[in-house]
């Protein structure tokens, strides 16, 4: 019994890891498909959460029963079409770049906001640890980051109890109600689950009873809407405007919560990085096909990387992911019309 919980609770660390990355930590993610539509925000976590479930069951379900490798074959399972099937790999890509791009853009808005240092230096800093990593040993990272997860959801859920204990309810000031609350977080959930699948089918060999994908799912749901509605209410204690801040919650924390400053710098930082490091290998793996292509791209990718996250954190955050959830709709139509 105790080895299946373990097992269990070992593959939801993943997923929330892959869920959990720094537009999440940084409260961007939430602010922007949650609670700039005001209480409906609330409405939309859950739907949003309730929805994840779901499709974690059937995505994992599916993996497990077909003996999926890879996600061309899980994409095979609804697309016949080759070219279509392509496009869609493309986007996978495209999503795990922009990623990586949006990782380092995250890391240089940390060093601007908190330390008063430019945010290029931030950035040349994780691009340079990235490429020592990429071009020495992964796996250390990677493993780094099944510390990291519980400790970033612990740390969330303790300062999101104490917010709410202390909180004045007659002085939260929530956004308005605005309509397009409903799309803005079945958009939070496609372009999650088109990083997330590839993550589920890694852990396929780790399922080793098919009963307990329903439990994984029920537990990574309940996770991601405990945690969800923690940043959700720890955005509305602020009492200034934090719509132009880069990272909110790391702004909130130092102000509402000083005491706990330095321990949620050591773990967004280190959550950025361990992110930038699953997304860039995951991009490298599918992309390049011998050692001198993947040196080539490895410094095209950090490279292009400082460029691009010139144009802030919140920026890319705003304006790519809505992207990608458009384009991911469809494989949430797909996966739920499965057998």
């Amino acid at each position: 019994m105790r080895l299946k919980m373990k097992e269990t609770i070992s593959i939801v660390l993943v997923i929330i890891g892959a869920l959990i990355g720094a537009g999440f930590a940084s409260g961007q993610e939430i602010y922007i498909f949650f609670y700039s539509y005001g209480i409906k925000g609330i409405i939309g976590i859950v739907i949003t959460c309730i929805l994840m479930g779901i499709l974690i069951y059937k995505s994992l379900k599916i993996i497990y029963e077909n003996e999926i490798n890879n996600y061309s074959e899980f994409l095979n399972r609804f697309i016949k079409n080759k070219k279509l099937n392509k496009i869609i790999n493309i986007i996978l890509n495209g999503l795990l770049l922009i990623s990586f791009f949006i990782m380092i853009a995250g890391f240089g808005a940390y060093f601007q906001q908190e330390i008063g240092v430019s945010k290029t230096i931030g950035s040349i800093i994780l691009v340079l640890l990235c490429a020592i990593v990429f071009f020495t040993s992964v796996r250390g990272v990677l493993k780094a980051s099944e510390y990291i997860v519980p400790l970033l959801i612990i740390f969330i859920i303790i300062v999101g109890v104490r917010n709410i204990i202390s909180m004045d309810l007659d002085s939260i000031q929530i956004p308005q109600i605005k309509r397009g609350w409903l799309l803005s977080a079945i958009i939070y959930c496609s372009y999650n689950l088109i990083l997330l699948i590839p993550v589920l089918i890694s852990l396929r060999e780790q399922i080793k009873n098919g009963k307990n994908i329903k439990k994984i799912a029920i537990i990574s749901g309940a996770i991601m809407l405990v945690v969800s509605v923690m940043i959700f209410m720890l955005i509305a204690k602020s009492e200034i405007d934090i719509s132009q801040l880069e990272m909110p919650i790391v702004f909130i924390i130092r102000t509402y919560f000083p005491k706990f400053k330095e321990i949620y710098a050591f773990i967004i930082l280190a959550s950025i990085f361990t992110t930038a490091i699953s997304v860039g290998i995951g991009f490298l793996q599918n992309i390049c096909k011998n050692k001198k292509n993947y040196t080539q791209i490895v410094l095209i990718m950090c490279i292009t990387s400082l460029v691009i996250s010139n144009f802030g954190f919140s920026k890319l955050v705003n304006l790519t992911y809505p992207i990608f959830g458009y384009l991911g709709i469809i494989q949430i139509i797909l996966i739920i019309m499965a057998l």
